[in-house]
């Protein structure tokens, strides 16, 4: 298990979703839970999956959470 903070592309991925929340904060009311709620979803699972692949015992577990992530992506 290792602290998800340390990895650099939890880093990025975390400043990824920050950006996707502004960029959809102008998106019209009418997309609100359409592609809004989509974007934000997709965006907020990346480093939430890398996060609990780190909290995981085995290499292979953190592979498939990693797997996931890029999915999202």
């Amino acid at each position: 298990m290792q602290d998800f903070r340390r990895l650099k592309v939890w880093g990025k991925a975390h400043s990824f979703v920050l950006n996707i929340y502004a960029a959809t904060k102008p998106f019209p009311p009418s997309e609100r839970f359409g592609l809004t709620a989509q974007l934000r979803r997709s965006a907020a699972s990346i480093p939430t999956n890398l996060a609990e692949g780190c909290g995981r015992s085995t290499t292979g577990s953190l592979d498939a959470f990693v797997q996931i992530a890029t999915g999202s992506a």
